[in-house]
Protein backbone atom coordinates (compact mmCIF):
# COMPACT_ATOMS: atom_id res chain seq x y z
CA UNK A 1 0.00 0.00 0.00
CA UNK A 2 1.43 3.37 -0.98
CA UNK A 3 1.53 6.16 1.53
CA UNK A 4 0.44 9.68 0.69
CA UNK A 5 3.23 12.20 1.14
CA UNK A 6 2.07 14.97 3.47
CA UNK A 7 2.00 18.45 1.90
CA UNK A 8 4.88 20.84 2.46
CA UNK A 9 3.36 23.63 4.51
CA UNK A 10 4.78 26.90 5.77
CA UNK A 11 5.22 26.83 9.51
CA UNK A 12 4.52 30.56 9.63
CA UNK A 13 2.15 32.28 7.20
CA UNK A 14 2.10 36.07 6.98
CA UNK A 15 -0.93 37.93 5.62
CA UNK A 16 -0.94 41.54 4.41
CA UNK A 17 -4.65 42.30 4.35
CA UNK A 18 -4.84 44.88 1.59
CA UNK A 19 -7.87 46.18 -0.26
CA UNK A 20 -10.63 46.44 2.34
CA UNK A 21 -11.55 49.99 1.36
CA UNK A 22 -11.31 49.24 -2.37
CA UNK A 23 -13.53 46.21 -1.84
CA UNK A 24 -16.18 48.38 -0.18
CA UNK A 25 -16.03 50.94 -3.00
CA UNK A 26 -16.30 48.22 -5.65
CA UNK A 27 -19.40 46.86 -3.91
CA UNK A 28 -21.04 50.27 -3.41
CA UNK A 29 -20.77 50.07 0.36
CA UNK A 30 -19.50 52.58 2.93
CA UNK A 31 -15.71 52.53 3.05
CA UNK A 32 -15.48 51.58 6.71
CA UNK A 33 -17.60 48.49 6.16
CA UNK A 34 -14.70 47.09 4.19
CA UNK A 35 -12.70 46.77 7.41
CA UNK A 36 -15.45 44.73 9.05
CA UNK A 37 -15.66 42.48 6.00
CA UNK A 38 -11.88 42.14 6.07
CA UNK A 39 -11.92 41.14 9.72
CA UNK A 40 -14.60 38.51 9.14
CA UNK A 41 -12.50 37.06 6.33
CA UNK A 42 -9.41 37.07 8.53
CA UNK A 43 -11.25 34.79 10.94
CA UNK A 44 -12.19 32.48 8.07
CA UNK A 45 -8.75 32.30 6.47
CA UNK A 46 -6.72 32.08 9.68
CA UNK A 47 -8.97 29.29 10.95
CA UNK A 48 -8.60 27.49 7.61
CA UNK A 49 -4.81 27.86 7.70
CA UNK A 50 -4.55 26.47 11.22
CA UNK A 51 -6.89 23.61 10.37
CA UNK A 52 -4.57 22.71 7.50
CA UNK A 53 -1.66 22.40 9.89
CA UNK A 54 -0.01 25.82 9.77
CA UNK A 55 1.31 26.63 13.24
CA UNK A 56 1.54 30.44 13.05
CA UNK A 57 -0.57 32.96 11.13
CA UNK A 58 0.46 36.61 11.32
CA UNK A 59 -1.88 39.32 10.07
CA UNK A 60 -1.01 42.97 9.43
CA UNK A 61 -4.12 44.67 10.78
CA UNK A 62 -2.93 48.18 11.72
CA UNK A 63 0.45 49.70 10.88
CA UNK A 64 2.26 52.58 12.57
CA UNK A 65 1.64 54.52 9.35
CA UNK A 66 -2.13 54.01 9.56
CA UNK A 67 -2.41 56.75 12.20
CA UNK A 68 -2.20 59.23 9.31
CA UNK A 69 -5.64 58.16 8.05
CA UNK A 70 -8.75 60.19 8.85
CA UNK A 71 -9.78 60.48 12.49
CA UNK A 72 -13.06 58.71 11.77
CA UNK A 73 -11.32 55.75 10.17
CA UNK A 74 -8.74 55.46 12.95
CA UNK A 75 -11.50 55.56 15.55
CA UNK A 76 -13.41 52.85 13.69
CA UNK A 77 -10.32 50.65 13.58
CA UNK A 78 -9.58 51.21 17.27
CA UNK A 79 -13.17 50.28 18.16
CA UNK A 80 -12.96 47.21 15.95
CA UNK A 81 -9.70 46.19 17.63
CA UNK A 82 -11.24 46.62 21.07
CA UNK A 83 -14.09 44.33 20.05
CA UNK A 84 -11.61 41.75 18.73
CA UNK A 85 -9.51 41.72 21.89
CA UNK A 86 -12.40 41.81 24.35
CA UNK A 87 -15.46 40.04 22.93
CA UNK A 88 -14.32 37.90 20.02
CA UNK A 89 -11.31 36.51 21.85
CA UNK A 90 -13.60 34.00 23.56
CA UNK A 91 -14.32 32.37 20.21
CA UNK A 92 -10.64 31.81 19.50
CA UNK A 93 -9.97 30.64 23.03
CA UNK A 94 -12.75 28.05 22.79
CA UNK A 95 -11.11 26.73 19.63
CA UNK A 96 -7.76 26.36 21.40
CA UNK A 97 -6.02 29.13 19.46
CA UNK A 98 -3.35 31.28 21.09
CA UNK A 99 -3.35 35.01 20.31
CA UNK A 100 -0.24 37.16 20.36
CA UNK A 101 -0.07 40.87 19.58
CA UNK A 102 3.01 42.32 17.91
CA UNK A 103 3.39 46.07 18.00
CA UNK A 104 3.87 49.12 20.13
CA UNK A 105 1.34 50.11 22.79
CA UNK A 106 2.20 53.79 22.34
CA UNK A 107 -0.85 55.92 21.47
CA UNK A 108 -3.27 53.15 22.47
CA UNK A 109 -5.97 53.82 25.05
CA UNK A 110 -5.66 52.29 28.50
CA UNK A 111 -8.79 50.26 27.83
CA UNK A 112 -7.35 48.81 24.62
CA UNK A 113 -4.02 48.02 26.30
CA UNK A 114 -5.83 46.11 29.04
CA UNK A 115 -7.88 44.19 26.48
CA UNK A 116 -4.72 43.20 24.56
CA UNK A 117 -2.98 42.03 27.73
CA UNK A 118 -6.07 40.10 28.83
CA UNK A 119 -6.46 38.40 25.44
CA UNK A 120 -2.87 37.20 25.46
CA UNK A 121 -3.13 35.99 29.04
CA UNK A 122 -6.40 34.15 28.40
CA UNK A 123 -5.06 32.20 25.43
CA UNK A 124 -1.41 31.74 26.43
CA UNK A 125 -1.66 27.98 27.04
CA UNK A 126 -3.62 27.12 23.89
CA UNK A 127 -1.90 24.66 21.56
CA UNK A 128 -3.95 24.34 18.37
CA UNK A 129 -2.21 27.21 16.60
CA UNK A 130 -1.11 30.81 17.06
CA UNK A 131 -2.50 33.95 15.49
CA UNK A 132 -0.16 36.94 15.66
CA UNK A 133 -2.05 40.22 15.22
CA UNK A 134 0.35 42.92 14.05
CA UNK A 135 -1.35 45.95 15.55
CA UNK A 136 0.24 49.41 15.71
CA UNK A 137 3.10 47.56 14.09
CA UNK A 138 6.05 48.63 11.96
CA UNK A 139 8.98 46.40 11.07
CA UNK A 140 11.57 49.16 11.31
CA UNK A 141 10.17 50.31 14.64
CA UNK A 142 10.28 46.74 15.95
CA UNK A 143 13.98 46.41 15.14
CA UNK A 144 14.78 49.86 16.55
CA UNK A 145 13.04 49.05 19.83
CA UNK A 146 14.87 45.72 20.06
CA UNK A 147 18.22 47.48 19.60
CA UNK A 148 17.32 50.15 22.16
CA UNK A 149 16.47 47.48 24.73
CA UNK A 150 19.86 45.91 24.17
CA UNK A 151 21.65 49.26 24.42
CA UNK A 152 19.89 49.85 27.74
CA UNK A 153 21.49 46.66 29.08
CA UNK A 154 24.94 47.99 28.24
CA UNK A 155 25.48 45.83 25.17
CA UNK A 156 28.24 47.15 22.91
CA UNK A 157 28.18 44.59 20.11
CA UNK A 158 25.13 42.73 18.84
CA UNK A 159 24.56 39.40 17.15
CA UNK A 160 21.44 38.59 15.10
CA UNK A 161 20.29 36.23 17.87
CA UNK A 162 20.36 39.12 20.34
CA UNK A 163 17.96 41.14 18.22
CA UNK A 164 15.69 38.14 17.63
CA UNK A 165 15.31 37.67 21.39
CA UNK A 166 14.16 41.28 21.76
CA UNK A 167 11.56 41.49 19.01
CA UNK A 168 7.92 42.04 19.99
CA UNK A 169 7.07 38.33 20.01
CA UNK A 170 10.42 36.50 20.28
CA UNK A 171 8.75 33.09 20.44
CA UNK A 172 7.45 33.44 16.87
CA UNK A 173 9.61 31.84 14.14
CA UNK A 174 10.64 33.39 10.80
CA UNK A 175 7.93 33.89 8.19
CA UNK A 176 7.94 31.22 5.49
CA UNK A 177 5.27 32.62 3.18
CA UNK A 178 3.78 36.10 2.84
CA UNK A 179 0.57 36.62 0.88
CA UNK A 180 -0.46 40.15 -0.06
CA UNK A 181 -3.82 40.89 -1.64
CA UNK A 182 -5.19 43.69 -3.82
CA UNK A 183 -2.47 43.83 -6.45
CA UNK A 184 0.27 45.67 -4.56
CA UNK A 185 3.68 44.00 -4.73
CA UNK A 186 5.62 45.15 -1.69
CA UNK A 187 5.79 44.14 1.98
CA UNK A 188 5.22 47.63 3.42
CA UNK A 189 7.28 47.34 6.60
CA UNK A 190 5.77 43.97 7.56
CA UNK A 191 7.88 41.52 9.57
CA UNK A 192 11.14 42.89 8.16
CA UNK A 193 13.38 40.80 10.39
CA UNK A 194 11.43 37.56 10.12
CA UNK A 195 10.78 37.93 6.39
CA UNK A 196 14.45 37.69 5.41
CA UNK A 197 13.90 34.45 3.46
CA UNK A 198 10.13 34.45 3.10
CA UNK A 199 8.49 33.36 -0.12
CA UNK A 200 6.25 36.11 -1.53
CA UNK A 201 2.92 35.73 -3.28
CA UNK A 202 0.66 38.46 -4.63
CA UNK A 203 -2.93 38.38 -5.81
CA UNK A 204 -5.13 41.01 -7.43
CA UNK A 205 -8.08 40.03 -5.26
CA UNK A 206 -9.08 42.41 -2.49
CA UNK A 207 -8.70 40.84 0.94
CA UNK A 208 -12.43 40.30 1.67
CA UNK A 209 -12.67 38.31 -1.60
CA UNK A 210 -9.71 36.04 -0.77
CA UNK A 211 -11.10 32.55 -0.28
CA UNK A 212 -10.02 29.22 1.18
CA UNK A 213 -9.57 28.03 -2.40
CA UNK A 214 -7.15 30.92 -2.98
CA UNK A 215 -5.31 29.87 0.15
CA UNK A 216 -5.02 26.31 -1.10
CA UNK A 217 -3.67 27.52 -4.45
CA UNK A 218 -1.04 29.60 -2.64
CA UNK A 219 -0.06 26.68 -0.41
CA UNK A 220 0.25 24.36 -3.40
CA UNK A 221 2.51 26.89 -5.12
CA UNK A 222 4.59 27.22 -1.97
CA UNK A 223 5.02 23.43 -1.77
CA UNK A 224 6.59 23.43 -5.24
CA UNK A 225 9.13 26.15 -4.57
CA UNK A 226 12.78 25.41 -3.87
CA UNK A 227 13.89 27.30 -0.79
CA UNK A 228 17.67 27.64 -0.69
CA UNK A 229 18.17 30.26 2.04
CA UNK A 230 21.09 31.74 0.15
CA UNK A 231 22.88 28.40 -0.33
Amino acid sequence: MSETTPPILPRHLGLILDGNRRWAKAHGRPQLEGHQAGYENLKTISRAAINRGIEYVSAYIFSTENWSRSKSEVKYLMDLALNIFSSDIEELNNEGVRVLVAGSQKRLSSKLKRAIDSAQELTKNNKKGTIVLCFNYGGQQEIAEAVNRLIATGARTLEPADIEKNLYTPQVPPVDLIIRTSGEQRISNFMLWRAAYAELMFTDKHWPDFTETDLDVALADYANRQRRFGK
